[in-house]
């Protein structure tokens, strides 16, 4: 019985023992788990921490330099340092333009190219009596007003060379290099339309009283559609008329290849303009936006009840001046987006001579006075300057060409 008792309590030792080294084994399994686990949860981690440094560096860096370009829009300056200074410049004869972010400078006999200071890249001769120049992206066109000369070129050089059979009474070129110029042939006119090389394309006759008198031309981007601008008396009414021509594919089996055109009666468009993809009107009531790259349509039409007596426009903006009746404030201005929405109105007081679209901002000089808003109107600078003033635009990042009767400055506002 003795033994029977002893046997039993064996047994049940051992199955305690088996039991408490089972659990022993699942404790010391369950702590590899967790460690195995812990292990992968820290090299996620690690993964993650990796992916996370670099988007955070570069939330940062964006954050900076937001910051930093809201500052700079928001900064006033009310001095500038001249940084480099030119005094052998011919100002009363050369004329200044923008042209690749370096300076076109042009007179009766010479073109040049001209780095931000003020160092020649290039230099060309040609003979004209009264040269004028249209800047588009890298292109330009010189024409002799009233002569019959036009020089093509790009910020290489001149491409090509033009001797026409009428007077030139303007000349207009596009971001791809195509020109248009409208000539005076006396009884007629004519619209001419060339490559960057001075090939002819196209030559359009005109009569003054069908379409009417060309005010003014311009080239789309793509190089194949160009606006007219006419005008015409009909029943002692001043009418006016726009044409769009296509002298691609689009339009070769149109009449004269006039794909789209307008009539607006009494109304006077002295102006018009490609700005991007849109085109623009400036008319004496307001301006009309058209859309479209092969058969232009109008898009929107704003009209004003006050007298404009200033435009200015680049590829975003379109802008217009009124006389206010303030005797605190002379002047109404308008900025719309290229798609006729209004942006600001803003009143001011700055008896200018020259108002202008440079490189986004709006700037505003008289012989003797500078100054620059931002494309929110918000004023950048305004101030007096010892001399007379003969043109001011800007280079590029608070940098500007300032031509003055004593010589050329390019400057830097602080």
């Amino acid at each position: 019985m003795a033994n029977t008792f002893k046997n039993i309590k064996k047994k049940l030792r051992r199955k305690r023992l088996l039991a408490e080294k089972r659990h022993l084994e699942k404790a010391q399994a369950g702590a590899g788990g967790n460690e195995a686990a812990r292990r992968k949860i820290k090299a996620a981690l690690r993964r993650k921490k990796a992916v996370l440094k670099p988007v955070a560096v570069i939330l940062i860096a964006v954050f900076v330099v937001l910051a930093g370009f809201l500052f700079l829009e928001k900064r006033t300056y009310r001095n500038y340092k001249v940084q480099v200074t030119s005094e052998q410049e011919d100002t009363v004869s050369t004329q200044y333009t923008y042209l690749s972010g370096k300076i076109l400078r042009y007179s009766s006999d010479e073109v040049s190219l001209v780095n931000n200071k003020l160092e020649t890249v290039w230099s060309q001769t040609y003979d004209m009596q009264n040269p004028v120049a249209d800047v588009c992206g890298d292109c330009a066109v010189i024409a002799d007003k009233d002569g019959t000369s036009m020089v093509f070129l790009d910020k290489n050089g001149i491409t090509g060379t033009v001797s026409t059979s009428y007077s030139i009474v303007k000349a207009k070129v596009s971001k791809t290099g195509m020109a248009a110029a409208i000539l005076d042939g006396g009884d007629h006119t004519w619209i001419n339309f060339y490559n960057l090389d001075g090939s002819l394309v196209a030559e359009n006759q005109t009569n003054i009283q069908d379409p009417g008198y060309p005010m003014d031309v311009a080239l789309a981007d793509n190089g194949v559609v160009m606006m007219v601008a006419y005008q015409f008396v009909d029943s002692s009414e001043t009418t006016s008329y726009i044409a769009f021509y296509n002298f691609g594919e689009v339009g070769q089996n149109e009449d004269d290849r006039i794909v789209s055109g307008y009539t607006y009666d009494g109304v006077v468009v002295p102006q018009i303009q490609y700005l991007g993809s849109n085109a623009v009107a400036l008319r004496d009531d307001g301006f009309t936006i058209y859309s479209g790259r092969q058969i232009p349509k109008e898009l929107k039409t704003v009209q004003v009840e006050q007298e404009i007596i200033s435009t200015f426009y680049d590829e975003n903006n379109i802008g217009l001046v009124f006389k206010n009746d303030s005797k605190d404030k002379q002047y109404t201005m308008q900025v719309y987006s290229s798609a006729g929405k209004l942006k600001f109105s803003k009143d001011f007081n700055i008896p200018y001579t020259t108002i202008r679209m440079s490189d986004d901002y709006i700037v505003m000089y008289n012989s003797s006075q500078l100054c620059v808003l931002n494309s929110n109107g918000s004023e950048k600078y305004f101030g007096s300057v010892d001399g007379t003033v003969k043109d001011f635009f800007k280079l590029g990042w608070n940098k500007y060409l300032l031509v003055m009767d004593t010589g050329v400055n390019v400057i830097k506002l602080s």
